[in-house]
């Protein structure tokens, strides 16, 4: 996972004096609020790390170059200095973070020594500090946390540990997973448990409400998730998504695209059999603290 280098440390060092200052959602990269006169650490915007992890997430799979809401002043930032590095050509600096800025992203990360789930495309806080360097400090940190983390005797990241266990307070029984995340372990799982974030749940012994009211409480707290059904090609369990961790796998990122878009996560991109009364308006866990 992304660590902080001696450099990165020694750089951070050098910069105590800036403030990095949450923004609120949607809003575009600004100095803090009262700050001193503007001086060459002052003037620095902010880029906020969720809003390009869900752009990140978002943009991608989209035909055209649509933008996610509030995000664009946020990634124009991070493709700027992308450009500057000389990963990103001019013509994609567009505050769309598409496959282009993804894959410019992963090059950025493979320089800093980054590989395999690390070297992603999605931002980590280390990475996006380092690529910021002169020119933003960042914001609203996402952190996945240690990977050797367990849930149910399951390997999972901190993070997600954390999601699990508040979703796992919202209902009155408990929740066992039957597959966690970094994993190959189900070939039939398309490669989404290959990073963090994602998990299988049984429902052995549930009813079909309590299927579904498991399927709400994970969607509550931040989780795209869906009630997978023989039908569809599965056993019967629940399938989770953490959204916006910042380790998950490329086809687990797409899921967290078609969540967005009110479609099933599967290969045929249909619509979401949820029904009406176990969904939940989209979020994350970061933002579902703040409600």
């Amino acid at each position: 996972m992304e660590l902080p280098t001696r450099r990165w440390l020694l750089t951070r060092a050098a910069l105590t004096a800036a403030t990095i200052a949450a923004v609120p959602l949607g809003a575009a990269p600004a100095p803090a609020a009262g700050a001193a006169p503007a001086t060459a650490a002052t003037a620095l915007p902010v880029v906020d790390m969720e809003l390009v992890l869900l752009a990140a997430q978002l943009d991608p799979p989209k035909p055209d170059t649509g933008l996610t809401p509030g995000a664009k002043a946020h990634v124009l930032a991070v493709e700027q200095a992308l450009n500057t590095k000389g990963l990103l050509a001019a013509s994609a600096v567009d505050g769309h973070y598409g496959s282009s800025t993804v894959s410019a992203y992963a090059a950025w990360q493979r320089h800093l020594g980054y590989s395999g789930i690390d070297a992603n495309g999605l931002p980590g806080v280390t990475s996006l500090t380092r690529l910021g360097e002169t020119r933003y400090t960042v914001t609203r940190p996402v952190r996945a946390g240690s990977r050797t983390d367990e849930y149910g005797g399951r390997q999972v990241n901190t993070r997600t540990a954390t999601m699990l266990a508040a979703a796992d307070a919202i209902l009155p029984w408990g929740v066992t997973l039957s597959q966690g995340s970094y994993t190959t372990e189900d070939p039939t799982s398309a490669g989404t448990h290959d990073g963090g974030g994602v998990v299988d749940i049984s429902v052995a012994g549930l009813s079909t409400t309590q299927r579904w009211r498991l399927v709400l409480a994970l969607r509550t707290i931040g989780f795209a998730a869906w009630l997978r059904t023989p039908e569809q090609g599965f056993p019967f369990h629940v399938h989770a998504v953490a959204v916006s961790d910042p380790e998950l796998s490329a086809p687990a990122q797409r899921q967290v695209h078609d969540y967005y878009f009110g479609r099933n996560g599967l290969a045929s991109h249909a619509p979401d059999d949820t029904p009406t009364a176990y969904r939940a308006p989209f979020t994350w866990w970061e933002k579902s603290q703040r409600a």
